[in-house]
């Protein structure tokens, strides 16, 4: 084992799960950059953090190039693997929990790749422009340039108000409540008018294969979801820094996760892929963080 590498893999897999939205694309990333940091002369290296950091970066932007293709013919929409976010350590700052969250992923899927590169290096492990510019061997005003516009473009949708992990607990335990209740009234006020559902199945389970786009038919399809199959499991649990809800209806498992923005629901993201189910917890959430606190009331 490598003493060096081992104390920042946490960081890299960070890193490049960032960049992927996919912890096996960035376990990959990872483990080709172990090998090269392996094969390197180490005594020409000063800083084995921005050298690594440089590695995994560039390395992801290839991957993600073709990845990028691949995801086009995916079957339905292509949504970013849900992980416990304790295999990167800790979230000690906003940023890094910003850009870690479901929704924010999301939104970075529509970034090109030196956009997603450059948000990602700035934003989340806030890396000067110089250092960006040489990891991506672009100009300092081009980077800047790509900075620019993937923060307004990721902030055009971005929450203005970021719920506390125990509001943003209290509005799905509510949203549960009232899905298996069928309860529309309940429903209606927690959903946005222009909310969207997204569904994951990869072609692999069952699944709706185009976004479900305004309340309207969100509402008919939770109805519909509900009526026809039995509701066997469901709780909230904690991904990607946030509180989600794992359920298993009619036999499924899937994790569901929501964009919150001001007390409202406006996207809805379930993940049924059981390729992406690998790396998330299923138990119960506890609120603050995950494994710590009392638990939030189930319905």
């Amino acid at each position: 084992m490598d003493t060096v590498f081992e104390e920042h893999r946490r960081l890299l897999l960070g890193l490049g799960y960032r960049l992927l939205g996919s912890m096996w694309d960035a376990e990959d990333v990872v483990q080709e950059a172990f090998l090269r940091w392996m094969n390197t002369d180490r005594s020409r290296i000063r800083e084995p953090r921005s050298f690594l950091v440089t590695v995994v970066t560039r390395l992801a932007l290839d991957q993600l190039r073709s990845a990028r293709v691949t995801r086009q013919a995916y079957t339905g929409p292509w949504l970013p693997e849900p992980v416990d976010e304790q295999e990167f350590g800790p979230l000690e700052t906003v940023e890094l929990r910003d850009t870690l969250s479901y929704a924010t992923l999301h939104l970075m899927e529509r970034l090109s790749p030196p956009e997603r590169a450059v948000f990602v290096l700035r934003e989340a492990f806030e890396l000067p422009y110089h250092e960006i510019a040489e990891i991506l061997d672009h100009p300092v005003a081009t980077c800047r340039q790509w900075y620019r516009r993937a923060a307004k473009y990721v902030e055009r949708d971005a929450k203005p108000f970021v719920p506390h992990p125990s509001d943003h607990a209290e509005l799905l335990t509510r949203f549960l409540a009232a899905a298996r209740g069928g309860d529309m009234t309940a429903l209606t006020d927690m959903l946005a008018e222009d909310v969207v559902a997204y569904n994951d199945g990869g072609g692999r389970v069952r699944a709706a294969l185009r976004p479900i786009v305004g309340r309207d038919h969100v509402l008919a399809f939770v109805a519909g979801l509900m009526s026809r199959y039995p509701l066997q499991e469901a709780h909230l649990t904690w991904a990607n820094g946030e509180p989600a809800v794992w359920t298993v209806i009619g036999r499924q498992r899937q994790l569901v996760t929501f964009d919150v923005r001001e007390g409202r629901i406006h996207a809805i993201y379930g993940v049924l892929n059981p390729d992406k189910l690998t790396r998330i917890r299923t138990d119960e959430y506890a609120g603050g963080a995950p494994g710590r606190g009392c638990h939030a009331p189930m319905p």
